[in-house]
């Protein structure tokens, strides 16, 4: 079976995006893992399945896998990267469009610079949410580390995210403490780790620990829980600008019971063609 792919980045964040459409696409996890896989492989952090729409009233479903071929919810720099790619594989000429995910519908607006505009949908702050085990009702959680107690604030944007906030990002424990984030007991799906500098009150670092990819060099959905978090806290102000080693974002969200938009660029790097069964046979 041979696929075309288009590999697009979004800072940095880099997917392999197959269009499910107007071709046949039924991909094992194996597969996934070998299409992402660095050295034999293609290599990416994420792997984005377009479909068609479940629904008349929307333009397309999309599936997004992670490089160890787990299926999660909503990735924002991802959804930008969908919101060219449709435009310029032509499969819509709307700039426009509300799509479908397994965490919800996204809108995408794309801009005649190239960025595109999400609309992250409104942030959940509630336990349940993530999930999260806790007794604490609210965003605002303790956690054990090991014999380390960090204060974090958690937030679902479609996909569940702990932020913690640190005084310098360029010395965040993130390959220490994020692995054991993710895999945390309380979060029974897992978790996104995010580390998070507040430069002023419009401006922070970010990295963030993702859910089976590891760091990435930026990360669209952590981008908007850390402002999130760094508003609900009164930290920061209702436009941010976020700093990612992949570039920046800029993340408006004017509070709770509003929609969260996020802007920022989304890029293609090459098409080609590929036979996954053959990239899994050629794995060690």
């Amino acid at each position: 079976m041979t696929l075309a792919f288009t590999k697009m980045q979004g800072l940095g964040n880099d997917f392999v995006v197959i269009d499910a459409v107007r071709q046949s696409v039924n991909l094992s996890t194996e597969e996934i893992s070998a299409i992402a896989d660095r050295r034999f492989g293609i290599g990416c952090d994420q792997i984005l399945l377009v479909h068609p729409a479940q629904s008349d009233h929307h333009a397309f479903r999309y599936q997004i896998f992670n490089a160890d071929g787990s299926e999660v919810e909503n990735c924002g720099n991802g959804a930008r990267c969908f919101a060219r790619y449709v435009l310029e594989q032509e499969l819509t000429q709307q700039k426009h469009i509300t799509v479908e995910t397994l965490g919800g519908l996204l809108t995408l607006h794309s801009l005649d610079d190239g960025r595109v505009t999400v609309d992250m949908g409104i942030p959940r702050i509630s336990p349940e949410d993530l999930p999260m085990t806790s007794d604490t009702l609210g965003p605002f959680q303790w956690l054990n580390i090991g014999e380390i107690v960090r204060e974090i604030t958690i937030i679902s944007m479609g996909n569940p995210h702990a932020v913690q906030r640190i005084e310098n990002v360029e010395q965040a424990p993130v390959n220490a403490e994020g692995p054991l984030i993710e895999h945390h007991a309380v979060f029974p799906k897992r978790v996104n780790a995010g580390f998070m500098q507040v430069i002023d009150r419009n401006t922070i670092g970010l990295r963030v620990w993702e859910r089976g990819a590891g760091e990435t060099l930026a990360c669209g959905t952590g981008a908007c829980a850390a402002v999130a978090s760094g508003i609900l806290r009164g930290w920061l102000d209702h436009q941010v600008t976020v700093h990612t080693h992949g570039g920046d974002l800029t993340i408006e969200w004017q509070g709770p019971d509003h929609h969260l938009w996020m802007t920022g660029d989304a890029k293609t790097s090459f098409s080609g063609h590929m036979d996954p069964t053959e990239l899994t046979r050629n794995r060690p």
